[in-house]
C-alpha cells in the first residue's frame, strides 16, 4: 500500500473518534457557558439585594464555574476567566472585613466594596459575551427604598450584636417595674399580718408572765 492509501485508512479509522471528541468538546463548552450565564444572571438579578441567599449562593459558585476547562486532558483557563477569579478574590477579601472598622471609615469601606463588586460583574459580563458598560451595571439596578433600609438595619444590628457579645458595649438594664399578682400579694400580706399578730401575742404573754411574783 502506498502512503496515500495508509493515510486514507488512518483517516477512516480516526475520523469517527475525532468527531466524537469534537462533539464532546463542543457540548462541554456549551455547558460551561450555560453555567456561567446562570451565575451571572443570578448575580445581576440580586445585585440590589446582596444579603439574599440567592446572591450569596451565586457568589460561592464563581470558583467552580469560572475555574476553566479541559481539552484532551489538558487544563486551560482563558484570560477572561482569570480576570473573573481575580476580581472575585478582591471582592471576597473586602467582604470579610469592615465589621471592626471605626464608624468614620466604614462608609469608605462600603464604597470600595461597591466598586469591587462592579469590577466583578463587569469581568463576568466580558467572559459570557454581554456588552454591558460599567455605568449601566452601576445604575441599572432597581432597589426599593424598603430594601435599602432593611440592609442598612441589618448591618447596624449585626455590628451592635457583635459589640454586645464581645463585651465592647455591654447591655444596660433598668428595671422600672415588676409584674404583680394581686392574689399572691394579698395572701402574702395576710400571712405577714398573722405572723405579726402571733409575735405580738407571744410578746404580751411573756411580759405578763415576768410581772407575776411567785409565792413561797
Amino acid at each position: 500500500m502506498d502512503t496515500k492509501d495508509w493515510i486514507i485508512v488512518i483517516a477512516t479509522l480516526l475520523g469517527p473518534i475525532l468527531a466524537v471528541q469534537a462533539q464532546k468538546a463542543v457540548e462541554a463548552f456549551r455547558e460551561r457557558r450555560d453555567r456561567k450565564t446562570r451565575v451571572f444572571a443570578q448575580l445581576m438579578a440580586t445585585r440590589a439585594a446582596r444579603l439574599s441567599p440567592e446572591h450569596v449562593q451565586a457568589l460561592n459558585m464563581i470558583d467552580i464555574v469560572f475555574y476553566g476547562g479541559s481539552f484532551l486532558g489538558f487544563r486551560r483557563r482563558s484570560k477572561q476567566e482569570q480576570a473573573v477569579l481575580d476580581a472575585w478574590k478582591e471582592y471576597h477579601d473586602n467582604l470579610g472585613e469592615g465589621a471592626d472598622l471605626p464608624e468614620v471609615q466604614q462608609q469608605a469601606h462600603y464604597s470600595k466594596r461597591d466598586e469591587l463588586f462592579l469590577n466583578l460583574v463587569h469581568a463576568m459580563s466580558q467572559d459570557v459575551g454581554f456588552s454591558f458598560d460599567r455605568v449601566q451595571l452601576k445604575r441599572g439596578a432597581y432597589t426599593p427604598l424598603a430594601h435599602e433600609e432593611l440592609e442598612a438595619d441589618q448591618r447596624v444590628l449585626r455590628k451592635a450584636t457583635i459589640d454586645a457579645l464581645s463585651g465592647k458595649f455591654p447591655l444596660k438594664m433598668e428595671v422600672v417595674g415588676m409584674p404583680v399578682n394581686e392574689k399572691v400579694s394579698q395572701r402574702y400580706q395576710e400571712n405577714m399580718d398573722r405572723i405579726a399578730n402571733a409575735l405580738e401575742k407571744s410578746a404580751n404573754h411573756s411580759s405578763e408572765a415576768s410581772q407575776e411574783t411567785p409565792r413561797k
